[in-house]
């Protein structure tokens, strides 16, 4: 850690008690800044003077932070450096009166169980360094009150499970925009929910090194990312690598899963679909995440505040609509930040028709298939279980002469059995086939006679004919 970025003033009136640190003897101190590092202690028995800014412990045999570590409050400690000491337990109030942390080195060591609540009192810590550890056991709450935090390491260690809590859930830290997971033991990642956060997190989300099995997933995820160029992706492309099925667990590049073994599909970015009619909003997912955002329409058309039908949200995201044809195309987002510019493109493919109307058909469609459904019931319960009684059948039994069953009437008839009301022709025809004069004119109509046959020999052609006659 390089010493020149500390600013090394005395603060006028500060002296040393008799109990604190003898300077050039057993540490080092420059103004406000105090290393006793490599100096072969095992525990902490000395007093630091309160204007204490930096204090550096790395390089000692120091196992054990307990309570009582510095009886005296340091609020102008901002640093503490605790690395290669072989730590292995960390007291529930080892940071009491050292709450204004901003910056606390306990890498290379040998923690093994982050308990709950374990870092409560540094709400002002900004960069937590916990590498190189043994640490297997994360209590969900141990990280829930580092509200500052912006830089969590915990590399190198025998992590198991993933803590999406911290970047996702509502207790997540905020301002958390580096979360280095590499080289533990992780088997599983949550992709769908890492998918759906913001590039700025994504940018600073190292999971590299793991054991992680080789799936299309996992391509599409990390492939999307490099197509963004965010950082955890482009700074350890070799290092991205998941375990192929089989027994051998052999490695191979993630990034490459789409030439061989695997063959997962290229990744594409869709373009953004829309009705008429319709409200949509545009993105702008930057890897970092304040920055200054501007929108420029298709065909170059600066967007400006008399535009109704555009407009730039609070989180920089641009909204459009109601939508119309003129609408399709591309949209061009500048964002300007501290360290770097970007420049995102969407693509908009505006349908020409209403979403309300696509549903509206899909309605229509399902509408038509359930009646065609219920027709073809009511036919077969037509057909096959109508009952004939004697109710319905006054005349049992027809004459096979009669020509109601004659070939004549299966001409007038559907070809299949059904009820079916007969003319009685007797009296009312001449010998030629022709009425009579006189019944032609003055004769009553005539009587209905009802028939009812069932033919249980009934074929699929029938049914679809009756169908169609119905």
């Amino acid at each position: 850690m390089s010493w020149g970025c500390f600013i090394l003033l005395l603060p006028s009136g500060a002296t040393t008690s008799s109990k604190s640190v003898t300077c050039h003897k057993i540490c080092l101190c420059a103004s406000n800044i105090v290393s006793c590092s490599k100096m072969n202690l095992t525990g902490i028995p000395m007093t630091f003077p309160r204007y204490t800014a930096v204090l550096d412990l790395s390089f000692n045999q120091i196992s054990k932070l307990k309570a009582e570590w510095t009886p005296v409050k340091l609020s102008m400690l901002h640093s503490l450096l605790l690395s290669h000491n072989g730590l292995t337990f960390l007291s529930s109030e080892a940071f009491l009166y050292v709450t204004r942390l901003r910056y606390l080195d306990l890498s290379s060591n040998g923690l093994k169980i982050l308990e709950e609540f374990i870092f409560e009192p540094l709400e002002h810590l900004e960069v937590l360094l916990l590498y190189n550890n043994h640490i297997s056991q994360i209590d969900r709450t141990a990280f829930s009150s580092l509200n500052s935090l912006q830089k969590l390491y915990l590399s190198q260690n025998q992590i198991q499970r993933f803590p999406l809590e911290l970047v996702k859930e509502r207790n997540r830290l905020e301002k958390l925009t580096l979360l280095d997971l590499s080289t533990n033991r992780l088997k599983l990642l949550p992709i769908q929910e890492l998918q759906v956060l913001p590039a700025w997190i994504k940018n600073g989300l190292y999971f590299h090194n793991n054991p992680l099995p080789c799936s299309c997933e996992l391509y599409s995820m990390l492939a999307s990312w490099h197509r963004q160029e965010l950082s955890s992706a482009t700074d350890f492309r070799d290092d991205h690598t998941c375990l192929l099925p089989g027994t051998q667990k052999e490695k191979a590049l993630t990034l490459e899963l789409n030439k061989v073994h695997l063959n997962c599909s290229a990744v594409t970015i869709l373009d953004e679909e829309a009705y008429l009619e319709q409200f949509i909003r545009l993105g702008c997912d930057t890897r970092q995440r304040y920055m200054l955002k501007s929108w420029v329409l298709p065909g170059n058309v600066q967007l400006s505040s008399g535009n109704q039908s555009s407009r730039v949200l609070s989180d920089g995201s641009l909204q459009v609509g109601p939508i119309t044809l003129e609408d399709s195309g591309i949209y061009t987002c500048y964002a300007v930040g501290e360290s770097f510019n970007e420049t995102l493109y969407v693509t908009v493919l505006v349908h020409n028709a209403t979403q309300a109307g696509g549903q509206e058909g899909m309605k229509t469609a399902y509408t038509t298939l359930v009646g065609c459904l219920a027709s073809a019931m009511m036919v077969l319960i037509y057909l096959y279980l109508t009952p004939c009684r004697c109710i319905c059948c006054p005349v049992q039994g027809l004459d096979k002469r009669a020509p109601g069953d004659s070939l004549h009437s299966s001409i007038l008839s559907p070809p299949f059995n059904r009820h079916v009301a007969y003319l009685d022709p007797k009296g009312l025809l001449e010998q030629n086939g022709r009425l009579t004069k006189s019944l032609a004119h003055s004769a009553p109509l005539p009587q209905l006679s009802i028939g009812c046959k069932h033919n249980s020999s009934t074929g699929i052609t029938d049914i679809l004919l009756s169908f169609l006659y119905c």
